[in-house]
C-alpha cells in the first residue's frame, strides 16, 4: 500500500531541513531509519495519531537552476504539486512575507492540493504574532511554528493528518508479487521494461495503478503472477519544468511503497551516483525485496577482472543493501534479463518468509551471548523474539531497556538473523519494546 506523501516546500533558509527532522523526530513522528548511509536526508517515515505517511524535504534535494534561485525553487515546487498529496509552504515569521514566498503561493494556489502554510521561526512572541502577515499569501490560516523548539509543530502535524487521503486501496491478491523498475533517468528503465515482458511472457492485462500517471502490468511468468508497478512519470519527462527530472525519487517512492520487490536500475556506463543511493536507501528504510540491476553492460570495456570490480564499486557505495542480489544485464541486447525476474521471484520469497520461534530465539540469545551489550555499565537484555509478521519479515524483540540500543548493535543483531535464516534479497524490520510496552 502506498503511503500518503507530504512535500515540504519554500525558498531558500526558512528551515525546511530543520522543520523535516522535527517532524520525523522522536516524540513527533515513529521513522523507520538506518544511519549508516553517506546520502542526505530526503524523506522520512512518520506517524502521527496513527497515520503513517511519507515525508519528503525537496529543499534537500540540491535543485538549482545556476544563477537564477528562484527558478530551482519554483521547479522544487512544481515536483511537489505533481506528486504530494499534501504540501506544506515553509515560510519564516522573523522577515514576513517576501516577493519569494508570494511566487510559491501563486504557483500552489492553483492547483487541487491540500496547501498548509507554516510560519517558521517564531520563537518570539512578536514574531508570533506577526504569522497573521501570511494571511496575504491567500493559502488559509498559518500555523506558526518553532522547527528548532517544536512549539506548534503538533498543531501543523494535526492539520496534515486532517488532509490526507483516506480511500482504502484494493489490496493485491496475495499469490501476486508486485515488482517495481525504479531508478534515476536515463539508465534504461523502459528498455528493462520492454525486455521483461516481452515474448515468451504473457501478458494477461494493463490496468491503472494507483500511482498518478502508472500503469501497472500484469503478466504470468512460469507459475508466477507478476504485477509490474511501472510508474509513467519516472521515465517520462511529460510537461515538467527543466531539471525536475532530478526530483524523480519523489514518483520512485509511491512506486517502491506498492510492490513487493524492487528492482532498482543502475548505469554501468556511468556509475553510481547520490541519487542511486537516495532510491537505494528509501528501499532499505521501507524494508522491500530488492534486486539491483547494473543496466548497460554491454557499454563497459571488458577486462579478466572487470565484473569483481563493478561489484567492489556496487557494494561500496550501496553497503546499506549487501543483502541485495547483483546482476549484470543488458536490456538492450536482452543478456541477463531473464535472470531477472528469476531473482525477483526469490527475493519476494524470502519478503514472505516465517521462522520458528524457537529457533529464532535461540539464535538471537547466541547472538547476545557471544556479543553482550553494555552502555554505562548496564546490559541489554532481549527476554524474548517473535516474528510478528511478513512483507517484510518483521520481528518484535522485548527487551529490558530499548534505549540503550545502538545502531550498530541492531545491525548485528539482523546480521546474526541473515546468517541464520538466510533473507536474501529482502529487508528485515526489527522493532525493539521494552518490558512495559504492549
Amino acid at each position: 500500500m502506498a503511503k500518503p506523501l507530504v512535500a515540504l516546500v519554500g525558498r531558500p533558509n526558512v528551515g525546511k531541513s530543520t522543520l523535516f527532522n522535527r517532524l520525523i523526530g522522536q516524540p513527533y513522528a515513529v521513522v523507520h531509519d538506518v544511519p549508516g548511509t553517506t546520502r542526505d536526508r530526503l524523506y522520512g517515515t512518520a506517524e502521527w495519531a496513527g497515520v503513517e505517511f511519507t515525508l519528503v524535504d525537496t529543499g534537500g534535494i540540491g535543485l538549482e537552476v545556476e544563477g537564477d534561485i528562484m527558478a530551482g525553487t519554483r521547479a522544487q515546487a512544481q515536483a511537489a504539486i505533481d506528486e504530494a498529496d499534501v504540501i506544506v509552504l515553509v515560510t519564516d515569521g522573523q522577515t514576513g512575507p517576501i516577493a519569494a514566498d508570494f511566487d510559491l503561493a501563486d504557483l500552489l494556489r492553483r492547483t487541487q492540493k491540500p496547501v498548509l502554510v507554516a510560519v517558521n521561526k517564531t520563537e518570539s512572541q512578536r514574531h508570533a504574532l506577526a504569522a497573521a502577515e501570511f494571511h496575504a499569501l491567500g493559502l488559509g490560516e498559518p500555523i506558526a511554528i518553532s522547527a528548532i523548539h517544536g512549539t506548534g509543530v503538533a498543531d501543523l502535524l494535526d492539520a496534515i493528518v486532517v488532509r490526507l487521503p483516506r480511500t482504502p486501496e484494493e489490496p493485491p491478491p496475495e499469490d501476486e508479487i508486485g515488482l517495481a523498475i525504479v531508478g534515476r533517468p536515463n539508465v534504461g528503465k523502459s528498455s528493462l521494461l520492454n525486455a521483461l515482458v516481452g515474448e515468451p511472457r504473457a501478458i494477461v492485462s494493463e490496468i491503472p495503478g494507483t500511482t498518478r500517471d502508472a500503469v501497472d502490468t500484469i503478466f504470468e511468468y512460469g507459475e508466477h503472477r507478476l504485477r509490474l508497478i511501472d510508474t509513467a512519470g519516472i521515465r517520462r519527462r511529460g510537461r515538467i519544468v527543466p531539471g525536475v527530472e532530478k526530483y524523480s525519487v519523489l514518483r520512485a517512492l509511491r512506486a517502491i511503497d506498492r510492490a513487493d520487490v524492487a528492482l532498482l536500475v543502475l548505469d554501468a556506463s556511468e556509475g553510481i551516483t547520490a541519487q542511486d543511493a537516495h532510491i537505494a536507501g528509501y528501499i532499505q528504510e521501507a524494508a522491500k525485496g530488492v534486486v539491483l540491476v547494473l543496466n548497460k553492460w554491454d557499454l563497459v570495456e571488458k577486462n579478466p577482472r572487470i565484473q569483481t570490480e563493478w561489484t567492489q564499486v556496487v557494494r561500496r557505495n550501496l553497503q546499506f543493501l549487501d543483502y541485495a542480489p547483483l546482476l549484470f544485464v543488458s536490456a538492450l541486447t536482452g543478456r541477463g534479463v531473464r535472470r531477472v525476474l528469476d531473482a525477483a521471484i526469490a527475493a519476494a520469497q524470502e519478503h514472505r518468509r516465517r521462522v520458528p520461534t524457537a529457533r529464532l530465539n535461540a539464535v538471537i540469545g547466541q547472538a547476545i551471548e557471544e556479543h553482550p551489550l553494555y552502555v554505562k555499565g548496564k546490559q541489554f537484555k532481549v527476554l524474548y523474539v517473535t516474528q510478528s509478521g511478513v512483507r517484510p519479515p518483521t520481528f518484535v524483540f522485548f527487551c529490558n531497556a530499548p534505549d540503550l540500543l545502538h545502531f550498530s548493535y541492531r545491525r548485528y543483531l539482523e546480521n546474526r538473523l541473515r546468517q541464520a535464516f538466510g533473507f536474501e534479497g529482502t529487508g528485515l524490520k526489527l522493532v525493539f519494546r521494552g518490558r512495559r510496552e504492549e
